[in-house]
């Protein structure tokens, strides 16, 4: 979807009475601000919380080691791609104890992975690793697969990294092997020694990047797009709103792949002044979330996504780094629907070597609209659609439900579609359609603008969407 038609789904129209109309088509849409909510009584946003998994790799080769980070993840036809900084420090005579190289490991499932050996860079006098970069931008390469349709194919994969200047830009046609797209950095204002990134904005037709900068002294994030990846427009604060100012380490923003109209990000939250571990770098980390329709203009939850948890190496400062990148992986049980996969960091500073373990997360599921037993409700804004079912992924309990209501604008159900014609929805679906018990359809109302009250008890609604 090109930038004209994704400002015209994501505008607000007007009724003749001055309301604004959420235009909605038939995209999904999640309930991860209020963008589409008017009033609540008696729910609230509730923020989801990933179940930690198995270990998916440790980084134990020679040229890897206990600082072994800034991971990237995708998917790439037939298989999963990851790339990530191979370094370790010693921390006793406080010092790298090798070069840092960029290492590559690919997986089928996302769950196993392995390190091929590419035969590419030599690393103490052999090719017989995994290692597909050393040279400039090796602290904190991060590469993607270009959704540009007009991609060149010796850049079909892309990637930036920080320079002594500035963010270079790299090019690959397999994503192994890779080359400088210029000499010169292509962008300058920051400050870049974290996980910067870029990507093609599919939605928006454009090249967006997200990097660090200093703001007032507090590790920030700063955004700029571009036509060509080469060529920056001058990068600009993300606005929080009146969410206060926090260490942000790295961003980890994506288009949500289900919603790409919405960026999701995973930012590492550095807290630098507490010490909960005996180490001697102060500091600890966990990781948090944040959601934005524009790139520019978000909100960030200051709750936790990711808490360290109880195991004390990832109580040690800099831990707990999502990993750039969301995957859709196989449930562990063969009826249950395919989940949301996340990598976060552990072991960073702690013993000989890293690991990144793999967190799992139902679709949608980054916050939710909540009703506890004693129920409650909510109505949307007017919206106009398309599509002749409204589909919800929500989960009740055994004796929680939700209801949907069709109104009018003013607030006045529509014949066919009251609150006591629709039928009880109970259970756990991705993507379950609603009914009304006099089969009133929906579709008839495509193009109205309408608004929708959720009635619900002990349940979670996490997104809806009308399906063609």
């Amino acid at each position: 979807m090109h930038t004209a038609a994704l400002i015209a789904l994501l505008s607000c129209a007007a009724t003749d009475d001055g309301q604004h109309v959420r235009e909605l088509g038939s995209r999904r849409e999640l309930f991860v601000d209020d963008w589409l909510i008017d009033r609540m009584d008696g729910v609230a946003l509730r923020l989801g919380s990933p179940t930690p998994r198995e270990v998916a790799i440790v980084f134990d080769a020679p040229w890897e080691g206990n600082v072994s980070a800034y991971v990237t993840v995708f998917r790439d036809a037939d298989r999963f791609r990851m790339y990530y900084r191979g370094a370790n420090y010693d921390v006793a005579t406080e010092a790298a104890t090798h070069p840092e190289v960029v290492c590559y490991a690919e997986s089928e499932d996302g769950i196993v992975w392995r390190k091929p050996e590419v035969g590419l860079v030599e690393f103490e006098g052999s090719t017989a690793n995994n290692i597909v970069w050393d040279g400039i931008g090796a602290h904190n390469f991060a590469p993607f697969r270009d959704a540009n349709p007009d991609a060149a194919p010796e850049a079909m994969y892309k990637a930036v990294a920080s320079g002594e200047d500035g963010l270079y830009a790299f090019g690959s046609a397999d994503g192994l092997r890779w080359e400088l797209m210029q000499d010169a950095p292509v962008i300058t204002q920051g400050a870049f020694d974290s996980q910067n990134l870029a990507f093609w904005d599919v939605g928006r037709g454009r090249y967006v990047d997200f990097h660090r900068g200093f703001r007032d002294g507090v590790r920030d994030i700063m955004t700029t797009t571009s036509s060509d990846f080469l060529r920056w427009q001058e990068p600009v604060w993300l606005d929080w709103g009146d969410t206060p100012p926090e260490h942000l380490y790295t961003n980890a923003i994506v288009a949500y792949p289900r919603a790409p109209h919405l960026f999701v990000g995973f930012p590492k939250r550095f807290v630098p002044q507490r010490t909960a571990v005996e180490h001697p770098y102060p500091g600890v980390s966990d990781g948090v979330f944040m959601a934005s329709r524009d790139g520019v203009r978000w909100r960030r939850w200051r709750e936790a996504f990711v808490r360290p948890g109880p195991m004390p190496a990832r109580w040690l400062n800099r831990n707990n780094m999502t990993a750039w990148g969301i995957l859709t992986t196989a449930s562990a049980h063969p009826s249950l629907p395919d989940e949301l996969s996340l990598y976060v960091s552990e072991g960073y500073y702690a013993g000989a070597e890293g690991r990144l373990r793999r967190h799992t997360l139902r679709q949608d599921g980054f916050v939710s609209v909540r009703a506890d037993a004693r129920g409650g409700e909510f109505v949307t804004r007017p919206l106009t659609f398309e599509g002749v079912e409204l589909r919800l992924n929500y989960a009740t309990s055994a004796a929680g439900s939700v209801r949907v209501e069709v109104q009018d604008i003013a607030g006045g159900a529509i014949a066919g579609f009251a609150l006591e014609e629709c039928v009880e929805t109970f259970g756990d679906h991705l993507d379950r359609p609603v009914e009304w018990s006099g089969g009133a359809d929906i579709g008839s109302l495509q193009g109205r603008p309408v608004r929708l009250r959720f009635e619900m008890a002990d349940a979670d609604l996490y997104a809806m969407r009308f399906a063609r």
